[in-house]
């Protein structure tokens, strides 16, 4: 087996904010099937060391920026875990980032991850293990290739993979001293960015290869509406950029076994009739002839998700209902609130997260609605694919990518997989939700549709034989 060390900031099932945790859990064990063996590192937060039973020391700091720091060897849900026990860092209650904002440290003690991944990487562990590539994910691990390429002459290939250009890792200019960077790094060819650090920025600049998570979002980043000012950069690098679609984990969102659900396949879908009631209940809906559609998102701008404020009471006057599953900006909670109140029995809301009502709602939902302004991938409307709930999604991103639109051609060749829309507006996406409706109308119509998004391939076996492609070119 050849050998690629991941560098994470968070990964199911240990710890989970978004998607990313998602890939990093799932990506090791689709990269097994090509000769690759993953080993993901990631800080050691409360918990965590007992949770992944890592109790070998294969490495160790004696002062790493602040104190005293080892890196433990475990497994958790089949991922080869390294966590980074640094307790001055990383042992503090509340969330990976922050208790409830971010923490001010937050750029020490991801540079701290970052370091420790290069230090790994040149060196080894104590167990005889060493990676011949070095992953970084997103800024937290963006200066890994910059500190690998500080220590000297190396033999890593590193690549940079941007799960969403939006969080850049910024930070003062003053924490050069204390992330341990030189200022002969910063400069606008190096991690400089209007003033201050900025560690995706020197990921970008450093790694061998970048990496992003849907062949469209890499094309979208060379333009200046969402490359976030790293586009002219991402363009300079556009020959060492690939877009690579991410997969998802077949066993655990699996209609058939799944154990919150009655279940169903793609050859039989009474269950998810039975699922549908059961979720209406559960969100007190009654009366709902349409289309009932589900949103599991962030509650942000960025998610479109003012947009269902515009048009959902166009959707639910013809025959539609709504379940809502999310937290994020507090005027578009009280947005969501209004909604609920003004609708009810129409409009069903949950503010916060929960995993296991999630996959209720992805049982028992006919749409999962995705109309997001910018989307690196997405796995929501891949979970909607994967349970028969139709995905109705801006047409950006990695969802232009994976849902086939229901236009007249995809229609008659029997392609289409869900609904896109363009441009992100409310004018588009109110006339979107109306062929929503239309089409649900037509049941023997609306059930190929979903038929066809269930047999979708989905796994992680195209995206892992891609990263391990990318490999291959990069340590040849």
């Amino acid at each position: 087996m050849r050998c690629v060390l991941s560098v994470t900031s968070e990964c199911v099932p240990l710890i989970k904010t978004g998607g990313l945790a998602d890939v990093a859990g799932a990506l090791p064990a689709g990269l097994a099937q090509t000769g690759w063996q993953m080993r993901t590192l990631m800080p050691a937060y409360p918990g965590l060391v007992a949770k992944a039973g890592a109790k070998k020391k294969v490495f160790a700091f004696k002062d790493l920026m602040g104190g005293p720091a080892r890196v433990l060897a475990g497994v958790a849900g089949g991922v080869d875990v390294l966590l980074l026990d640094a307790p001055h860092l990383y042992d503090r209650p509340g969330g990976p980032y922050g208790n409830p904002t971010d923490f001010p440290d937050n750029p020490i003690r991801f540079a701290a991850l970052s370091y420790a991944a290069a230090c790994i990487a040149r060196d080894g562990l104590s167990d005889g293990w060493r990676p011949e590539v070095l992953q970084a994910h997103d800024w937290q691990a963006g200066l890994a290739p910059t500190y690998l390429k500080l220590g000297g002459d190396h033999d890593v290939a590193t690549v940079m993979t941007v799960h969403n250009i939006a969080f850049q890792g910024l930070a003062p200019a003053a924490m050069l001293g204390a992330m341990d960077l030189p200022i002969s790094e910063f400069t606008s060819e190096g991690l400089e960015y209007w003033g201050q650090i900025s560690t995706l920025k020197a990921g970008l600049v450093d790694a061998d290869a970048i990496t992003t998570v849907s062949p469209t979002y890499a094309a979208e980043l060379m333009r200046p509406e969402f490359g976030m000012g790293l586009d002219g950069l991402i363009a300079h690098r556009a020959g060492d950029l690939s877009g690579i679609l991410n997969g998802i984990d077949m066993d655990v969102w699996n209609p058939e076994t799944d154990p919150e659900i009655t279940p169903y396949s793609s050859t039989s879908l009474k269950g998810k009739a039975k699922n549908r009631k059961a979720l209406m209940a559960e969100f007190g809906l009654s009366d709902i002839t349409g289309p009932l559609a589900i949103i599991v998102s962030r509650l942000t701008s960025q998610k479109g998700m003012d947009l269902i404020a515009d048009c959902a009471g166009q959707f639910v006057a013809s025959g539609g209902g709504i379940a809502i599953l999310g937290s994020g900006d507090p005027a578009i909670e009280d947005q969501m609130r209004l909604l609920a109140r003004n609708h009810p029995g129409k409009i069903g809301l949950r503010i916060g997260y929960d995993e296991a009502l999630s996959h209720r709602m992805f049982g028992g939902g006919d749409a999962v609605l995705v109309p997001s302004r910018f989307e690196p991938c997405g796995l929501t409307q891949l979970y909607g694919l994967r349970y028969g709930t139709v995905p109705v999604v801006a047409a950006t991103g990695g969802l232009a990518d994976s849902v086939i639109n229901a236009n007249v051609m995809a229609q008659s060749s029997n392609a289409s997989t869900g609904f896109q829309f363009h441009p992100v507006d409310s004018l588009a996406f109110g006339h979107c939700l109306r062929r929503v409706t239309d089409m649900f109308a037509d049941k023997s119509g609306w059930t190929r549709l979903q038929k066809r998004g269930m047999k979708q391939h989905l796994g992680w076996e195209a995206s892992s034989a891609a990263y391990a492609a990318l490999y291959e070119r990069l340590t040849e």
